[in-house]
């Protein structure tokens, strides 16, 4: 008993889920190679675009969530939107805690670059609602409470980025003396990001589960359907992340220097945010697969939406974009990580609970 519980996660994956950061250090190398060496491809790929959202970095992100999606058990949700708690910390976490120490940071890191500072603000202020799901999923976390908690960010999106982006860029630095930035950004903008990147995934992942479980049953569809598209989540991850680096390859790799004093904010954004909401959650006694969803969908970021606006309002080859283009390159691997130390957490857990019961059973014989 002991032993089977005493298995590690990670031995149990598949070779594409087990060689993950290879693959994914392997898509960020061939996507910065191609944005740098290939000519046109960065113009190619932008000019692949309707109303300024990207095609081929659209098909990826919807690629990669749909799986994820299908896995969802949506006959459960009412069950997770009962847990307050965990709702009034995921909006705290993510909706106070997150852009505040985002503007703390930029400001104390990078007090003479204002374009990369304001960069790093917009993406604080983005909260993620599209690549968290499958973070989430990798680290074995509560499927259906990532669905809820995402479609909470959707929504507070859609309301809070323009007041908040207002606020952290113009009245909170007039309140310190500090100089101010505006932000143009319009309602559609915000809420094509979140039909696009959620809402089309999510509509096709709900129909496939009911169609399927109706037509052939929850067994065929999770035993027989699930599995086979499965791998297809990865494999728009990794397309995703070659293209998005394809597209702003050479800006990255012309200012190393300058890539680097963004990276260290973000750095410690990500390990804060992570580490801080991880402690929260298992502090008021919530589960692995609960305390690992809050952690993510608190921790990542909409880096979509982040380039997008600053792209939009400061132009393509500003120091704001640039520090949105960072986002996703520390993201990435960063996530990726915190994937790994949550399974090992989890193995620890189960190695616990296994031995507890274990002991449990040898004192009652």
């Amino acid at each position: 008993m002991i032993t089977d519980a005493s298995v590690g996660v990670v031995g149990k994956l598949s070779a594409l889920d087990r060689f993950l950061p290879v693959w994914i250090a392997a898509a960020m190398g061939a996507g910065l190679l191609a944005g740098r060496w290939i000519p046109g491809l960065g113009g190619l790929l932008n000019a692949v675009s309707v109303d300024g959202i990207s095609l081929p970095i659209a098909l990826g992100l919807l690629v990669m969530m749909y799986p994820v999606l299908a896995k969802v058990r949506y006959d459960r949700l009412g069950a997770v939107t009962t847990d307050r708690r965990l709702m009034w910390l995921s909006l705290t976490l993510n909706w106070l805690l997150g852009p505040a120490l985002m503007f703390a940071l930029a400001w104390l890191l990078l007090p003479d670059l204002p374009e990369y500072r304001t960069g790093l603000i917009i993406v604080g202020l983005a909260r993620c609602i599209a690549m968290v799901i499958i973070w989430n999923d990798l680290a074995c976390g509560d499927r259906e409470v990532a669905a809820v908690l995402v479609a909470l960010n959707s929504v507070f999106q859609v309301v809070m980025f323009g007041v908040l982006g207002w606020f952290y860029l113009v009245v909170l630095p007039g309140w310190l003396g500090l100089p101010q930035t505006g932000l143009s950004v319009s309602g559609w903008q915000i809420a094509k990001s979140v039909l696009i990147f959620l809402g089309v995934p999510l509509v096709a992942g709900y129909f496939s589960r009911r169609l399927g479980e109706r037509t052939r049953g929850r067994v065929w569809y999770e035993s027989r359907f699930l599995p086979r598209i499965g791998p297809v989540a990865l494999y728009g991850l990794l397309f995703t992340i070659v293209v998005l680096f394809a597209l702003q390859g050479k800006q990255i790799t012309d200012r190393p220097l300058d890539v680097a004093r963004i990276a260290l904010p973000l750095l410690v954004y990500f390990g804060l945010m992570w580490a801080g909401s991880y402690a929260l959650g298992k502090g008021i006694g919530l589960s692995y697969e609960r305390t690992t969803t809050l952690a993510f969908t608190a921790a990542g970021n909409n880096f979509e939406l982040a380039i997008a606006v600053a792209i939009a309002t400061f132009g393509a080859t500003s120091g704001q974009a640039l520090a949105g283009v960072v986002g996703p390159l520390i993201e990435v691997p960063v996530l990726v990580a915190l994937v790994y130390v949550s399974l090992a957490v989890r193995r620890r857990f189960t190695t616990s609970s296994a031995t507890m019961s274990a002991e449990v059973s040898h004192e009652r014989s």
